[in-house]
């Protein structure tokens, strides 16, 4: 399963059927999961983690020193969850002190020239299309989708279930179940197509486009609307998480796109 003309290791620890194509490079202090394909010219450097059934296309480096003049050789890793897809020429960066780490979750789709910077943080099911550029220190969501040759600024926060539009520059954090567009980037509807494809009731989705109906639509600052939702709507493991979303931002939330815009129609 090992081309002779990899290099592995002595230290790397591969599981027995992994399979690593010509010409890659697997550094010491490694782990490599039972099923996992290494492509050619693949180079996987110190500190990776990576998981069951993943695929790693052609020309990806993983786990390569932070961009950061401030790291200084401190210990971290990077971490790839089963059965990730990670194709060509992406490079995902180990973290720093500030978070030890760089996570991708399970099940992800990361697809060509992508970026992932130190102590990123990303969940499960979550798919970045081709040139997706992401900053140090961002936090993705489970089941978000990034659309090709978005630009992400660091310490951005973007919550599970959102679907950004592609050419995005992406430097207010993006709540939950949203979609993201337009320029400058504003919140553009909820994400109702992605909920019901993942099993959302008609009523769940409706309970959450009325929420966002307080948040951008009533008129309110957003510290008004976040106090309207907790006094006067019934408390949902949605409402939670958005309200606990939006208090918890450090950056600020986008804001609704106001030239000729439109509320979303009831999901049906």
């Amino acid at each position: 399963m090992i081309h002779p003309h990899a290099y592995i290791h002595p230290n790397a620890r591969l599981a027995p059927n992994v399979k690593v194509d010509p010409f890659s490079v697997i550094h010491q202090d490694v782990e490599i999961g039972e099923g996992t394909w290494i492509g050619s010219n693949v180079t996987i450097m110190e500190g990776a983690r990576i998981g069951k059934n993943c695929r790693i296309f052609p020309g990806a480096v993983i786990s390569a020193v932070p961009q950061d003049l401030k790291f200084d050789g401190e210990y971290s890793t990077v971490h790839i969850g089963d059965g990730t897809t990670i194709r060509e020429f992406v490079t995902i960066n180990r973290g720093t002190r500030d978070r030890e780490k760089t996570v991708i979750g399970k099940n992800c789709l990361i697809m060509a020239y992508c970026h992932f910077a130190h102590d990123c943080l990303v969940g499960d099911h979550v798919i970045t299309s081709n040139n997706t550029q992401v900053a140090g220190h961002v936090t993705i969501g489970d089941w978000s989708i990034l659309g090709g040759m978005c630009a992400v600024h660091q310490f951005v926060k973007i919550g599970s279930h959102s679907f950004v539009s592609g050419g995005s520059l992406v430097s207010k954090d993006i709540p939950p179940y949203i979609k993201a567009g337009r320029n400058p980037l504003s919140y553009a509807g909820v994400n109702s197509v992605g909920l019901k494809r993942r099993g959302f009731s008609i009523e769940r989705i409706n309970h959450i486009l009325d929420l966002y109906r307080t948040v951008y639509n009533k008129g309110m600052n957003t510290s008004q609307a976040i106090e309207f939702i907790e006094e006067e709507m019934p408390a949902t493991d949605e409402r939670d998480e958005i309200v606990t979303f939006i208090r918890e931002s450090t950056r600020g939330i986008i804001k609704r796109f106001t030239k000729g815009a439109i509320d979303d129609d009831i999901a049906v």
